[in-house]
C-alpha cells in the first residue's frame, strides 16, 4: 500500500493555514478533480484524497491530533476511503461552482453571510528544558470578546436586527451579465449591511452595535514535547470573535526557546562539544557530559580519537514532535594541542617523537601511561 501524502501537501496549504484558507483550497481542488467534470483516469483517486485531507484538517480536534501524531492518530489511523462524490462534507457541486462565479464566505443557517473573527498571535518564551519535555503555559491575550449585554448580536436587548432592505437579507447583491458565451451572475457583498443580511436599528448601549467589547483573556496552552524555536501552536476559536455572533478566529502561539548553556540542538539531536588533550585522545578517555534531563551521563572516548569524531548516545536527544521516540545525544570531540609545555612535558614529547616509526616498542612499554599521568587524564 502506498504511503499517504501529508494532508497539508494534498491541499497545497502550509501547516499554519487558517480554517478559511483550508476551506478555500479544498473547494478549488474539489472543483478541479470532481469526476463529474474531470474525466482523467486518476481524477477519482485525487478527489478522494482531497476529500479525506479536508475531512481531517477542517475538524479542529482531528487537526490537532494529526499535527501531533501524523496519519496514525492517537488511537488508530486518520482517513478512510473518503466521502462520496455528492456530499463534499456538506459542499455540493453548485456551491463549489459558486466559488468561481459567485460570492464566497460562511453562511448562517438562515443564509446570512457572516464575517469570521480575526486570528491573533502571542509569543511565548520557553526554557530549553520546557521545549524538550513539554509544559503548560498561561498566556494573556488582549482581544475583543462578545458583548454579554447583547450576546454578540449588537442589538439592544429587547430589540431585534431588521432584514436589510437593500439585499433582502441575503447579504449580497447579484447582477446578471451577458457575454458571448452565455449569461453569468456576478455577486458582491451588500454595501449597506456589509454581507450580514441585517441592519441594527437600535444598537446595544454597551458595545454600540459592534457586538464585541475589549478585554484581556487568559488561555492555557499545552506545549508539546520536542517543539523547537520558531515553531507555533494553533488554538482554534481562541482569536477575535466574529461580528454579530460570527465564528471566532484562531490564536497562534509563537515559540521562542532560550538556548542551553552547554547543549546545542540540531533537529531532534543534541550536540555537546567536548575538548580533550592529546594524551586522552591517544589512550582513550571516559568522562561525564550533560544531558537534557539534567543529570550527567558517562561517555567513553575510544583510543586514537581524532578531532571531529562523534560519539553517539542513542535516545538521549529530543522527543519527536509528531511520533514516538527520541533523537540522540552527539558528543563531538575536539583534540586540544598544548601551546605551552613545561620542561617535563617537553622532554616526554621529545622521547615520544623518537618512538614514532620505530617497529620495536617494547622498551617504550608504559610510556603512554606516564604521558597520561602528567596531563591529568584518567
Amino acid at each position: 500500500m502506498a504511503e499517504k501524502r501529508d494532508y497539508y501537501e494534498v491541499l497545497g496549504v502550509p501547516r499554519t493555514a487558517t480554517e478559511e484558507e483550508i476551506r478555500a483550497s479544498f473547494r478549488k481542488l474539489a472543483f478541479k478533480y470532481h469526476p463529474d467534470r474531470n474525466k482523467a483516469s486518476d481524477a477519482e483517486d485525487k478527489f478522494k484524497e482531497i476529500n479525506e485531507a479536508y475531512e481531517c484538517l477542517s475538524d479542529a480536534q482531528k487537526r490537532r491530533e494529526y499535527d501531533q501524531f501524523g496519519h496514525q492518530g492517537p488511537t488508530g489511523a486518520f482517513g478512510g476511503a473518503g466521502a462520496g462524490f455528492g456530499g463534499f462534507n456538506g459542499f455540493g457541486f453548485d456551491e463549489i461552482f459558486e466559488t468561481f462565479f459567485g460570492a464566497s464566505g460562511a453562511r448562517t443557517a438562515g443564509g446570512r453571510r457572516t464575517q469570521r473573527g480575526a486570528d491573533l498571535r502571542v509569543d511565548v518564551t520557553l526554557s530549553f528544558e520546557e521545549s524538550v519535555f513539554g509544559c503548560e503555559k498561561t498566556v494573556e491575550v488582549p482581544r475583543w470578546d462578545r458583548c454579554t449585554r447583547c450576546s454578540g448580536s449588537g442589538a439592544e436587548p429587547g430589540t431585534q436586527p431588521s432584514r436589510c432592505p437593500t439585499c433582502n437579507g441575503s447579504g449580497e447583491i447579484r447582477r446578471v451579465q451577458q457575454s458571448i458565451i452565455g449569461q453569468f451572475v456576478s455577486v458582491s457583498v451588500c454595501d449597506r449591511c456589509r454581507g450580514e443580511g441585517r441592519v441594527i436599528l437600535t444598537p446595544c448601549t454597551e458595545c454600540h452595535g459592534n457586538g464585541r467589547v475589549r478585554s484581556s483573556h487568559r488561555v492555557m496552552v499545552t506545549i508539546p514535547a520536542g517543539i523547537d524555536d520558531g515553531q507555533q501552536i494553533r488554538l482554534p476559536g481562541e482569536g477575535e470573535p466574529g461580528l454579530q455572533g460570527a465564528p471566532s478566529g484562531d490564536l497562534y502561539v509563537g515559540i521562542s526557546v532560550t538556548p542551553h548553556s552547554l547543549l546545542k540542538r540540531q533537529g531532534q539531536d543534541l550536540i555537546f562539544d567536548m575538548a580533550i588533550n592529546v594524551a586522552q585522545a591517544a589512550l582513550g578517555h571516559e568522562a561525564e557530559i550533560p544531558t537534557a534531563e539534567g543529570p550527567l551521563t558517562r561517555v567513553k572516548i575510544p583510543s586514537g580519537t581524532q578531532t571531529g569524531r562523534v560519539v553517539r548516545l542513542h535516545g538521549k536527544g529530543v522527543p519527536h514532535l509528531r511520533s514516538s521516540g527520541r533523537g540522540d545525544l552527539l558528543c563531538r570531540i575536539r583534540v586540544v594541542v598544548p601551546q605551552h609545555l613545561t620542561d617535563e612535558q617537553r622532554d616526554l614529547f621529545q622521547k615520544l617523537a623518537k618512538t614514532f616509526g620505530d617497529e620495536n616498542h617494547d622498551e617504550n612499554k608504559g610510556f603512554f601511561d606516564k604521558v597520561k599521568e602528567v596531563f591529568g587524564g584518567d
